[in-house]
């Protein structure tokens, strides 16, 4: 697995993906509150009996950090004319399938949602991780998030996804534990939705 420093990627007028760094730090906190309960899925490590504010700086920090040697990816969505926070897209190590090097993830404050932002910024990251060279890459989801199905569902079949029940893990979200369906995608230099349609 080559690693790269985590870049800027223009998505296109409506949308820049910027590396996540602790200087968005209050913009992150206002879009994770606008955005609680439903974030915690995407982020469930998050505690809500500790204060969140320090927990989203040390993400953020953790994430800089690791992005700047590629070994965690991780971009804030944001609009470009007026530098909004939208949302978050990455990819981690915490993989379950035995096939898979990164596992995608990824949230849309709730003001944005309904707008194609995870769409837009899913396709732009895969493409992104795949321009060096071809790897697996896994998306999990909870049957029950029919909004987060539907986008899931949408990448695993514009890229020649499928499904990976060796993947399936049991994610723990504010005491509730709930099997997540996972699903792999090839990424690489000749692959990404224009080309498996």
């Amino acid at each position: 697995m080559l690693r790269r420093a985590t870049a800027t990627i223009r998505v296109d007028d409506r949308l820049v993906l910027r590396p996540a760094t602790s200087e968005y730090g209050p913009e992150m906190m206002e879009a994770f509150e606008e955005t609680w309960p439903e974030v915690s899925r995407a982020m469930p490590w998050i505690n809500p009996d500790r204060p969140i504010d320090s927990q989203i700086v040390d993400f953020l920090t953790e994430t800089e950090r690791m992005g700047r040697t590629g070994m965690l990816h991780h971009w804030l969505m944001i609009r470009p004319w007026d530098g909004a926070l939208l949302g978050l897209v990455g990819f981690d190590r915490v993989t379950r399938s035995g096939k898979a090097i990164w596992n995608l993830g990824y949230w849309v404050r709730s003001s944005e949602q309904q707008h194609g932002l995870a769409r837009r910024a899913i396709d732009a990251s895969l493409l992104w991780l795949g321009e060096a060279e071809e790897l697996c890459v896994e998306l999990k989801v909870d049957p029950h998030n029919h909004a987060g199905r539907s986008t899931v569902m949408r990448a695993v079949r514009d890229w020649g996804g499928e499904r990976c029940v060796d993947g399936d893990s049991a994610i723990t979200v504010a005491g509730v534990r709930t099997l997540h369906q996972c699903h792999t995608i090839v990424v690489g230099p000749d692959r990404g939705p224009s080309k498996n349609s």
